[in-house]
């Protein structure tokens, strides 16, 4: 069984069909890359399937479950999270605590523990904050652990992103363009820690308009144009469709 199934999903903007009958399986460890020209409905579908803007027709399965009309927080407590085209991090807080700040459920927000410093409360922040350092050594953020987050480089602000959703302990992460604005060294540290990710267990699906980069990552390509998908299969294949290449305007991709 497939991890996630996009079933004949449609996302109406008035009469516009943004996202128009699209279908796509997920299976466990994959990486699947999407890709597309500005328009073509790939934000709207991630959107979809994250569930910040819920399909209008069609079905969501996550894990076995219909997810279709669950509000983004429970998809994301069932462990399918997404990041953003524009990283959102908290610009005046530092690297560190951008992260302890994404922690699901965080005690601390409850209103006696809030006033109580409770034993199991200090156990729980002390445990949250070694997974966040744990996280910063993973992705080499380290040496800016304290530094305010707003003060990074495009790139470090990506896998800053990256490091709050895996505080989510998530199964799939949905990676919004993580290359846009990144330059190649960190776009390819950004691809180092998503295969190990995808090697301890967890399924991605990416967008990316960095075409070459996103075909030495991905497992399996599906290109999109006009909310339907143009193409599917293995990223070689689907980037020499002739389909896909009148897609980009004639030129090779």
């Amino acid at each position: 069984m497939s991890m996630l199934n996009v079933e004949s999903v449609t996302r109406l903007f008035g009469g516009f069909k943004a996202v128009d009958g699209v279908s796509l399986q997920l299976a466990d460890r994959e990486i699947l890359g999407i890709a597309g020209t500005n328009g073509a409905g790939k934000s709207t579908l991630f959107a979809a399937i994250a569930g910040q803007q819920p399909a209008d027709l069609g079905r969501i399965m996550f894990g076995g479950q219909d997810i279709t009309r669950v509000p983004p927080y429970r998809r994301a407590r069932m462990g399918l999270v997404r990041t953003f085209q524009i990283p959102r991090e908290f610009k005046s807080l530092t690297v560190h605590e951008n992260l302890m700040a994404a922690a699901a459920n965080p005690q601390g927000e409850r209103l006696l523990n809030a006033f109580f410093q409770t034993r199991s409360l200090r156990a729980h922040e002390a445990q949250l904050a070694a997974k966040a350092d744990g996280i910063l050594q993973f992705l080499n953020l380290a040496r800016v652990r304290d530094e305010p987050a707003g003060g990074l480089s495009g790139g470090q602000k990506k896998l800053v992103e990256l490091g709050r959703v895996l505080m989510l302990d998530p199964r799939c992460i949905l990676l919004d363009e993580p290359f846009a604005g990144v330059n190649p060294v960190l776009i390819e540290e950004i691809c180092d820690r998503v295969r190990e990710l995808q090697d301890r267990g967890i399924a991605f699906i990416v967008i990316e308009h960095h075409l070459q980069a996103l075909k030495a990552l991905s497992h399996r390509m599906i290109v999109m144009d006009r909310g339907r998908i143009l193409a599917e299969g293995d990223p070689h294949t689907v980037l020499d469709d002739p389909r896909v290449q009148e897609a980009y305007m004639g030129g090779v991709v």
